[in-house]
């Protein structure tokens, strides 16, 4: 099922993982945390360290990372040129799966990048 609104999608997801939030707090905290140590800028500003997020969401074919990281990416001025990008290399690491994944991942981003 492809996802049509991705604003709707991130709303029904952040409920579903608070409800996992709810159930292993140190855990979600645990994780918060290495999300924020991860995209922290270092060597790789955070624009660029969101983009490699995404394409791992790509090739890994998860919803969820295409709507986070497509968000976080356009958030830190991510351009519509580099997604194109980064499903280029999606496709070329991922193959056929890559190329749905990264037409989602293109949906995402325009349906985010205006929120």
């Amino acid at each position: 099922m492809a996802v049509t609104n991705w604003d709707a999608f991130i709303q029904q997801t952040d409920n579903r993982i608070g409800e996992v939030r709810k159930g292993a707090p140190d855990m979600a905290r645990a994780f918060q945390g290495l999300a924020k140590a991860s995209t922290a800028p270092g060597a790789l500003d955070t624009k660029t360290k969101e983009l490699i997020a995404l394409a791992i969401g790509i090739t890994a074919r998860c919803d969820g990372c295409l709507a986070y990281h497509a968000r976080a990416a356009a958030k830190h001025g991510a351009t519509r040129e580099e997604i194109i990008e980064v499903i280029s290399v999606s496709v070329y690491m991922g193959g056929g799966p890559s190329m749905i994944y990264g037409a989602e991942a293109l949906a995402a981003f325009d349906g985010l990048a205006k929120s």
